[in-house]
Order: C-alpha cells, then sequence, then structure tokens
C-alpha cells in the first residue's frame, strides 16, 4: 500500500511539472497558420504545440510577457493561405511574410492587430481587395503590399492612419484614384506605379474615388 501510494505521488509530481499539452491563444493562433501553409524546407519544424507557449519556436519573437510581438517568415519558401485566426496575435507588433508564395485575399482580420508596427505582404500572389478593416491599425508605419495581385480600390480609410510612413501598393492591379488625405500627401508616386487601372491623384468633387473600376 505505501509502495502504491509513493509511485502515484511520484506520478503527480512529475505530471505536475511537466509543461502543459495544450497552447496558448497565440500559439494556436500560430499553429492553424502552419496548417494552412505548405513548407517545403520545414522553416516550421519547431512549430511544436505541445509546448506551453510558442516563444522558443523558430521565427517567433516574444516580449518579456511571453506574448508574441514579431513574426519573421520572410523569403521562407512557404505557400498556401492566411486564415483568420492571426487576428488573435493581439499583440503582434511585426508581421514579415515577404516574398512568399500565398494566395488568396488578405484576412480582413489583420485589422484587429492593434499593435501592429510594420507589415510586409509583398511579393507573394495575393488578390482580391484591400481590406478596409486596415484603418484600424492606428500604430502601423510601414504598409507594403506591392507585387501582389490585389484588385479593387485603395481605401479611403487608410487615410485616417496618421502615423503611416511608408506605403507600397506598386505592381498589383488597383483601380480607381489616389487618396489626397492624411499620410497620403507624403507618399512619393513610386508607391502607386504599374497599377494600370488607378487613375492618380483624387479630384474631391470631381470623380468618383473608384472611377474606373
Amino acid at each position: 500500500m505505501a509502495l502504491r501510494f509513493l509511485l502515484s505521488s511520484l506520478a503527480f509530481l512529475l505530471f505536475s511539472a511537466s509543461p502543459t499539452l495544450s497552447t496558448n491563444s497565440e500559439g494556436n493562433a500560430l499553429f492553424a497558420l502552419k496548417s494552412r501553409l505548405s513548407d517545403p524546407a520545414n522553416v516550421l519544424q519547431s512549430w511544436d504545440p505541445s509546448l506551453v507557449n510558442p516563444c522558443t519556436w523558430f521565427h517567433v519573437t516574444c516580449d518579456g510577457k511571453n506574448r508574441v510581438i514579431r513574426l519573421d517568415l520572410g523569403n521562407t519558401n512557404v505557400s498556401g493561405r492566411l486564415g483568420p485566426e492571426l487576428g488573435d496575435l493581439e499583440h503582434l507588433q511585426y508581421l514579415e511574410l515577404y516574398r512568399n508564395n500565398i494566395v488568396g485575399e488578405i484576412p480582413k482580420e489583420l485589422g484587429n492587430l492593434k499593435s501592429l508596427v510594420s507589415m510586409d505582404l509583398y511579393e507573394n500572389r495575393f488578390g482580391g481587395h484591400i481590406p478596409k478593416s486596415f484603418s484600424k491599425l492606428k500604430s502601423l508605419r510601414f504598409l507594403r503590399l506591392n507585387n501582389n495581385k490585389l484588385t479593387g480600390s485603395i481605401p479611403r480609410e487608410l487615410a485616417s492612419l496618421s502615423s503611416l510612413k511608408v506605403f507600397d501598393v506598386s505592381n498589383n492591379d488597383l483601380c480607381g484614384t489616389i487618396p489626397i488625405d492624411g499620410p497620403f500627401t507624403n507618399f512619393p508616386f513610386q508607391s502607386f506605379d504599374n497599377n494600370s487601372r488607378l487613375n492618380g491623384p483624387e479630384l474631391q468633387g470631381l470623380v468618383p474615388y473608384d472611377f474606373g473600376c
């Protein structure tokens, strides 16, 4: 009886000391991303859902409170689609997914990333519209969406992003006119190059912003 009690107590202590076999919400969001992507170079091999949080995973950076603040998957040859789960990374500051083969629409849920400073999605194969929800990213300073297959007009809501310093949508298939309010007064014309249906700066009151779309 005493031996059985000793073994039971030892098993309890070992179980209590081991990591929980489930991730937090940020780990769940990242593992959902992994499940959507093809990863021929195995850059996501360390993304193990049995760990208590994703701060030990390669290409993930956390702050001192074990909150994910940076995701670096630029130029890693991943392909596939993004899902709405990325919007759960509420402390994310840097989203680097450039130079890959990601397709489909940009999830509108990325507009929930209120701490985001930089979003680099350039040189992929994203299609669809630029999400209007990006207007909620009040801390955003760098937004690079160039060299994709984006369509539709540039959302006028983005003119409210007073912190935005760099905006590049060149080499897409955008249409309509270019906003002239807010930070758009400072962006060079090169930021909008090679959008054959983009009609130049907006002439307020004269033509609708989505003219030609």
